[in-house]
């Protein structure tokens, strides 16, 4: 028998995004060699920090959360040592303009009757507009997992009137999916509810990092790859991935070095990852061909450092308004009681100035928070991810690849990749798993890592 040691083979990730990671963490503990590459000086990818110039505070570029129906994200999470670092949500906050707020949280019943008297209570909403929710969902619990029309004409059809679409589909979906309800299909839509909403009482919970991202995937994920024997090489950009023969056989760097490999994991963005496929050896990927055609939605972030304490809850979820959650990050080293405010699908933004944002917000901040009236804001950051995640429009699946490639030896991972999935930290982490059993299956070796959802 050929033993482990004899038949290790070296392999090549790029990206050191939550999918590059999940592949990391999967194939490591069966004694490959792995060496994880990443273009910038940190890990983490979208899901990352950065030090701000005025104090040196390390700042999430964006408010990641999960929720409990993320089962691979947390199986992720709890590998590498840093679930301790998710801090459950079991209660979400609804705000209005009238700074009226209801509270949305579980009663200890089967799902799906277990947010029934949180709903009931959502002063949002008129005792009719409930009575249409039910009917539209009891509508997509039928409609077919695979079916995928638009969505907004498709809510219409069953009963849903614009208070409704706006207060209660486009809010969620929104923050779940970065897009509009206008522009959805209605496969993630219905994802997202039966998923997150139905199937479970946990799956609903948000889970808001204690640490900032760059701490959530800092010391302990670097100490595990470490042990593990991953080489972790930062900075490193690739042109990139090189050919012979028909496989892919290593990558070539920016600067012209190259690094062999004897199977590589592409786990790039979907908007750079074509780019790094030789154009003589594109048209071997068909899988690949429409993978341009995604389209990119964007978010903004707006960091407030106010003088004093303005919020009363951890969170609040806006109706109605420019901002969609506002998030309490507590006192800073400096003295600053930081607020984050996230704008999801901020196309609407990007004509306007930073400042020109960061005054609708803070306008926005002290009409709903009394005690924001007279506080004075001592620093403030906007921030916008362009290309956050690709748009969840109907037939979207069409345009995303699969994990296995026509080429042996390359695998592809990333969010945009076919999972099942949306563009999330759950969808990117499968990715990566499913990236992984690509690899074992090649070498005719069983292994699952993908977890199962909720039951």
């Amino acid at each position: 028998m050929t033993s482990p040691v004899a038949t290790r083979e070296s392999i090549v990730i790029v990206g050191g995004g939550l999918a590059g990671l999940a592949a990391a963490i999967a194939l490591a503990p069966r004694g490959h060699r792995i060496t994880l590459l990443e273009s910038r000086n940190r890990l983490g990818g979208r899901a990352s920090s950065f030090h701000d110039a005025t104090t040196g505070q390390l700042l999430d570029a964006c408010q990641h959360v999960s929720m409990g129906c993320c089962t691979n994200l947390a199986h992720f999470s709890q590998t590498i040592g840093v679930d301790r670092f998710l801090q459950p949500q079991p209660v979400l906050w609804f705000m209005t303009p009238d700074r009226r707020i209801s509270r949305f949280a579980a009663d200890p019943v089967p799902a799906p009757f277990h947010l029934s008297r949180a709903l009931l209570a959502a002063h949002y909403l008129t005792f009719t507009d409930k009575l249409r929710l039910v009917r539209g969902m009891l509508a997509l619990m039928r409609l077919s997992a695979d079916a995928d029309e638009p969505l907004l004409p498709w809510l219409k059809r069953h009963g849903q009137n614009d208070r409704t679409i706006t207060r209660f589909w486009g809010l969620v979906l929104t923050s779940a999916l970065n897009e509009t309800v206008e522009r959805v299909g209605t496969k993630y839509a219905r994802k997202v509810f039966l998923d997150g909403f139905l199937r479970h009482r946990k799956a609903f919970e948000v889970q808001v990092p204690t640490v900032p991202l760059g701490r959530l995937y800092g010391e302990e994920l670097q100490g595990w790859l470490s042990q593990h024997g991953v080489t972790v090489r930062l900075g490193q950009g690739v042109r990139q991935v090189e050919f012979a023969d028909g496989r892919a056989i290593g990558v070539q760097f920016r600067t012209g070095e190259t690094l062999p490999a004897d199977r590589v994991i592409l786990a790039v963005p979907f908007d750079r990852v074509v780019e790094m496929i030789p154009e003589a050896m594109r048209s071997q990927l068909p899988s690949m061909a429409r993978v341009p055609e995604l389209t990119p939605s964007p978010i903004t972030s707006v960091h407030l450092w106010y003088d004093r304490a303005v919020m009363d809850y951890p969170h609040l979820v806006l109706i109605d308004c420019l901002g969609q959650w506002i998030f309490d990050r507590g006192e800073d080293a400096a003295g600053g009681h930081y607020v984050q405010v996230v704008v999801s699908a901020s196309r609407e933004l990007r004509n306007q100035g930073h400042a020109e944002v960061e005054r609708a917000i803070t306008a926005e901040i002290q009409r709903l928070l009394p005690k924001a009236s007279d506080a004075k804001v001592l620093r403030s950051r906007v921030i916008t991810e362009m290309t956050a995640t690709f748009s969840a429009v109907p037939g979207v699946d069409a345009l995303r690849a699969p994990q296995v490639t026509a080429i042996p030896s390359l695998v592809l991972a990333g969010d945009w990749t076919l999972t099942g999935w949306p563009a999330t930290m759950e969808g990117a982490v499968r990715s990566g798993y499913r990236a992984a059993e690509v690899i074992c299956a090649a070498r005719g070796e069983s292994a699952q890592f993908e977890q199962p959802d909720l039951r």
